[in-house]
């Protein structure tokens, strides 16, 4: 099944506000489970002619020519959420944002009053952790751990996979594998590349078997990606900061890919930001690796990313301002008003979208 819009271009000089990213989701798209298989998702195709296809994950490989390099992000999601309480008795949870040393975490902490510095926090009734002072919104824990264990080894032993805020039910066994990707490999993310979750390594042996190459980049993905945009015009927003990692081999490839005709296609947005990060940082793509807060929304020039896949984002996120911008505003807006029509399932465990860039 296909549809068009016929909605009027947008101005090149509109001033974006939050609201014009708003749609209206039945609290029944939500997935709040994965599928019964990876790979047992839909797949809206987006195209530039603002025609959408209602296809499913394993198509895929269709829309994907010999020469084109897919680029994923290996990041891999750790068990960041604690549960305890204070030395006062109130109670804690603790979602680490970023493993800094093997001892000592940046972490958004939730309770009825801030912990003050000093304070020490029992987790899990097993951790110990004190609280060592803050970095704007995140606190600083340095956790007191047996001989030769480092606080990453702890929190795969004691700690939760953090769920994001939407899927309301505690996080089972069945998390552990699902909500990270099968090609996961550096820990560090606080939440998963949500678009890798449909790949299996099958799929993935088809995708080189057809003459597509792939490459890795790392982003470890944060907890602020869940965060609202508060501001009425995104101009004011302050964009959160992540860890990124783009080497000189996965530059080449891209160069070369592109030199030979052949598609960038970003496997998430997590992807896109680190290419077009990299790219920013330098004026032209060179390796990088350090941190970036880069905020893409409609009027981006992207310099790197050809072709998109990605899941359904929530409505006023920073990840459908990046998506309308990839897209184009009214194709996004006509494309995720459709999904709903369509009953698609939507957020991290839900559906995905393949989009080729707007012309």
């Amino acid at each position: 099944m296909s549809t068009k819009s016929n909605s009027q271009p947008i101005s090149a000089d509109k001033v974006w506000q939050r609201s014009d990213f708003y749609f209206e989701l039945p609290d029944e798209l939500i997935a709040q489970q994965p599928a019964s298989e990876r790979a047992a998702s839909r797949l809206l195709v987006v195209s530039p002619g603002q025609s959408v296809e209602d296809k499913n994950f394993t198509d895929l490989i269709n829309y994907l020519s010999p020469g084109d390099l897919l680029v994923m992000n290996d990041t891999r999601v750790i068990p960041a959420r604690l549960h305890g309480k204070k030395d006062t008795g109130g109670k804690v949870e603790v979602l680490v944002e970023r493993i800094i040393d093997n001892t000592t975490v940046l972490a958004h902490l939730r309770s009825s009053k801030s912990p003050k510095t000093g304070t020490q926090l029992l987790l899990e009734n097993t951790l110990s952790a004190t609280v060592k002072g803050r970095e704007d919104d995140l606190f600083i824990l340095e956790f007191t751990l047996q001989s030769e264990q480092t606080v990453l080894e702890a929190l795969d032993k004691y700690g939760h996979i953090p769920l994001p805020p939407y899927i309301e039910r505690e996080d089972t066994t069945t998390d552990r594998d699902r909500y990270q990707t099968v090609y996961a490999a550096k820990p560090g993310a606080a939440a998963a590349p949500t678009a890798g979750l449909h790949f299996t390594n099958e799929i993935l042996d088809k995708i080189k078997a057809k003459g597509i190459d792939i490459a890795t980049i790392t982003l470890h993905v944060g907890a602020g990606t869940f965060q609202p945009v508060r501001v009425d015009n995104l101009q004011d927003h302050k964009m959160h900061s992540e860890w990124i990692s783009l080497d000189e081999t996965v530059v080449k490839e891209i160069v070369e890919t592109k030199n030979k005709g052949g598609r960038v296609v970003a496997v998430g947005t997590t992807s896109v930001r680190c290419l077009e990060a990299a790219f920013a940082k330098h004026g032209e793509l060179k390796a990088y690796t350090g941190e970036t807060d880069i905020f893409i929304t409609p009027g981006f020039e992207f310099k790197v990313v050809d072709a998109l896949l990605t899941n359904f984002h929530l409505s006023e996120s920073t990840l459908i301002m990046l998506v309308s911008a990839f897209a184009g505003y009214e194709n996004t807006m006509a494309a995720y008003k459709h999904a709903i029509e369509q009953k698609y399932r939507f957020f991290s465990y839900g559906d995905a979208m393949f989009i080729i860039k707007k012309i």
